[in-house]
């Protein structure tokens, strides 16, 4: 086996961007949608009865002994996803060192019901850390493809480095997810980050690229359901090139709002219309079992996504939940951005952010954020420019200079955090985040409106949409236009900010070692081109001890 560590150990803790709304929604009927889109691409395999794996496999959350791992099992034609048809099948899962699968360390069976949309998962621990595996499930005599994953080090090793891609935003119908095959191609990652957006909700034809569908998703329909929302996760899982990198890496996932609505909070969400479409209340408790099901993510407290991963002394990751817990977003009726009685993150998690990051004793203290946390003024933009990102942002038209489904829209919770980085001395603090469809290189500053002369209390690297419309998308015009214009304009009136590109879609890497946090920012030649290339756009690292971001001139 080999390794990039010296040693390499994860611990557990428990723990918008899209058009407006039209008034209702009317969802197609439970017919239609088994008669849909899936029904119909079903294999041949799968059309004879035998069991198929037509959703690949998947690993997360790794941990220093230990790996979930995923499946979805059609056990016969009738059993697609969101029938609850389809009979109790027993999976078996095996796992070894080698590929060929000779050296067997662990194996299993689990049994996949119509309960749980016939997915399963496994937690097998007793692994070794930081080492490399392959796995495979198998049912009634059909194999799934083989899968690798990784552990994580030791929580006491002494970890030279750490790799993962880092990934945000994936709308099917804008387009092809040539960054998941980018990524798959790569054969030095210890895991991947998904950092909210898997999925999206919308009807078909509501959200593509610039207006058209690049392709079809399922159902055609806003999802409501629990069928719904299981159906669209199973299209998503249909991809060649998500399968690719699921195949290749585990993944550590977080959700943002697309996985239940648009702009979603406990009470609601701009996209959706309370009683037309039932009630938010059903609505996202169907989203987060359909999530729970069809990812390989451990449930923290609660049936959230906070949660905490350490690898060895290098680095850990608390894994942030930024809808379940949150006050709605400002507005007249809602209340003040500055109101300390408005939340984003819940007083729990809060505080258990707060007592994570003092106590951590790695180098480095990773926090994978939905929505970004940097301080953003619009600033001077022109009236061409200043309605299409408000419209991207989800802000009044009017122009307000804040994205109040941000951490701009409650500044209590972000003052209270970077006062407590400060008071404390906490320092390598690196947020890595999704959501706004740019790519960013953020310094974190405690007081934007004196930065430079404010200290800053961490640093934000924030990635672009794989496919999801950016600003020159919804302005409709070349690629690079917008960014020529706007990005000087928001590095004036944000003075942290050294980079921001509102144009391109792509992905980045992350490479952590005792010296410094880089992330190298890629992007692609054309989301609707299934054979988009990659290249490499730029770099950004934060050095141990400062706190600052600062360009460097080539990737790792």
């Amino acid at each position: 086996m080999t390794s990039r560590y010296r040693s390499a150990g994860a611990a557990q803790d428990p723990g918008s961007l899209a058009p407006r709304r039209r008034t209702v929604v009317k969802a197609a009927a439970a017919s239609a949608v088994l008669a849909g889109p899936l029904a119909a691409a079903l294999p041949a395999r799968a059309a004879t009865g035998a069991p198929a794996f037509l959703h690949g496999v998947a690993s997360g959350d790794p941990l220093p002994d230990g790996v979930l791992l995923w499946t979805r099992v059609t056990p016969v034609p009738e059993a697609i996803p969101g029938s609850g048809l389809g009979p109790d099948t027993e999976v078996g899962w095996v796992v070894a060192r080698d590929k060929a699968l000779t050296d067997v360390v662990a194996k299993g069976s689990v049994t996949a019901t119509a309960a749980s949309d016939h997915t399963v998962k496994a937690d097998v621990r007793g692994l070794a850390p930081a080492t490399d595996y392959w796995f495979r499930f198998s049912a009634g005599g059909t194999d799934s493809p083989v899968a690798r994953t990784r552990t994580a080090p030791a929580a006491d090793a002494d970890v030279a480095s750490l790799r993962f891609g880092v990934v945000s935003c994936a709308n099917w119908e804008a387009g092809y997810f040539s960054a998941y095959r980018h990524l798959a191609a790569r054969a030095d990652l210890d895991a991947w980050l998904h950092l909210g957006d898997y999925i999206y909700e919308y009807r078909s034809g509501e959200y593509g690229a610039r207006g058209k569908v690049v392709r079809p998703h399922a159902p055609a329909n806003e999802i409501l359901t629990l069928a719904d929302y299981r159906i669209r996760h199973a299209k998503y899982k249909t991809d060649p090139d998500l399968q690719a990198l699921h195949l290749k890496a585990p993944v550590i996932a977080i959700w943002d709002d697309h996985e239940f609505a648009d702009n979603a909070w406990p009470g609601g969400a701009v996209n959706h219309t309370e009683g037309a479409e039932g009630t938010w209340a059903a609505r996202q408790a169907a989203a987060k079992q359909a999530y729970f099901e069809w990812m390989p993510v451990r449930p923290a407290l609660a049936g959230t996504t906070y949660r905490r991963l350490r690898f060895g002394r290098l680095a850990d990751l608390s894994l942030l939940d930024l809808r379940s817990f949150r006050s709605q977003q400002a507005s007249t009726a809602s209340g003040s951005v500055d109101d300390p009685d408005r939340t984003l993150t819940g007083r729990a998690q809060l505080d258990w952010l707060k007592a994570g990051l003092k106590t951590s004793d790695t180098r480095w203290r990773l926090v994978g954020n939905s929505v970004m946390i940097s301080p953003f003024a619009i600033g001077s933009l022109s009236a061409d420019l200043l309605k299409p990102l408000a419209k991207l942002l989800g802000l009044p038209q009017e122009g307000i200079a804040l994205n109040t489904d941000q951490w701009d829209g409650y500044t209590d919770d972000r003052r209270e955090l970077l006062a407590h980085l400060r008071a404390n001395a906490v320092t390598n603090t690196v947020f890595l985040t999704g959501d706004i469809h740019m790519a960013w290189a953020n310094d974190v500053p405690v007081d934007a409106g004196t930065y430079p002369l404010s200290p800053s209390a961490a640093t934000e690297f924030v990635v672009t949409s794989v496919t999801s419309d950016n600003l020159d998308d919804i302005v409709k015009v070349p690629e690079g236009t917008v960014s020529a214009v706007a990005a000087p304009v928001i590095k004036a009136a944000n003075r942290h900010v050294h980079w921001v590109d509102t144009d391109r879609h792509g992905y980045g890497v992350l490479d952590i070692t005792a010296e410094r946090a880089q992330m190298d920012y890629y992007v692609l030649s054309d989301r609707t081109d299934p054979g988009a290339r990659s290249t490499w756009a730029r770099s950004y690292r934060t050095r141990s001890g400062t706190q600052k971001v600062e360009r460097t001139y080539d990737p790792v």
